[in-house]
């Protein structure tokens, strides 16, 4: 069974592009310190670069993180790697990441070929999901359904979970979309959760994941809202707001 699927005595604490309020973010350092931290699992962003390698990146564009210009799709991974992504650390590839963390932590890899949408990202993914045989340590999360529809396709035994915040409202979207894309879980963004909506959508068997819950106050808000797992730029300061 999938690790994401099971019970838990408490809401599951991941690290938002790892510890990235203390590390570069979607580094192997950030990775790193969100499991010394004490996460049970990491949230991560994927995209293709031109090379075809599956690289770690939030982002379109390479500016904020690096400094570069340009697009992401638009580099190698050669020249990609020759970056700062900050502090020296450098923009790593999926396989780095899974063969850096170790056994046991959960990742939530959101697949973000938003901009690129036909770029075969999805089977790469998976391929290499695969080869590290971790299928049971992944959820897939996305804001497009069609790449959530791909991917139950490609995995169906990997969950998935659907993005939204205020701008992607998904109760309107709710009866074109669950029929386009299942998935298991819906990830809002935190100011969207309410007791209200973690118990409409437990009663239909389908978990909630928030983000980015910084806030003392607002983790223990989403804890009490009963949510599968809180996503956060410090997995330390939600083990200390949820007393873990």
């Amino acid at each position: 069974m999938n690790n994401w699927l099971q019970t838990h005595t408490h809401p599951l604490v991941i690290g938002h592009r790892g510890a990235s309020a203390y590390a570069p973010e979607n580094t192997l350092a950030a990775f790193c310190l969100a499991r010394e931290q004490g996460a049970d699992g990491i949230e991560l962003d994927v995209k293709r670069c031109a090379s075809g390698d599956v690289v770690v990146m939030h982002d379109p564009t390479l500016l904020r993180t690096t400094g570069a210009a340009g697009l992401v799709h638009e580099w190698t991974l050669a020249e990609l790697r020759a970056l700062d992504a900050g502090q020296g650390e450098h923009v790593p590839t999926l396989d780095d990441v899974f063969d850096a963390i170790g056994p046991n932590l959960l990742v939530n890899v959101e697949v973000t070929n938003y901009t690129t949408p036909d770029d075969g990202l999805e089977p790469l993914v998976v391929d290499i999901i695969r080869r590290h045989a971790i299928a049971d340590r992944i959820v897939f999360s996305s804001f497009h359904p069609l790449v959530l529809r791909r991917l139950a396709v490609l995995a169906p035994d990997i969950p998935r979970a659907f993005l939204y915040d205020d701008e992607v409202r998904f109760d309107i979207q709710a009866v074109f979309n669950d029929p386009l894309m299942p998935h298991e879980f819906r990830n809002p963004h935190y100011s969207m959760v309410t007791h209200a909506l973690v118990r409409e959508l437990r009663s239909r068997h389908i978990g909630v994941n928030t983000w980015t819950v910084n806030a003392p106050a607002d983790i223990k808000r989403m804890a009490e809202c009963g949510v599968t797992s809180i996503i956060g730029d410090s997995p330390k300061t939600i083990r200390e707001a949820l007393g873990l």
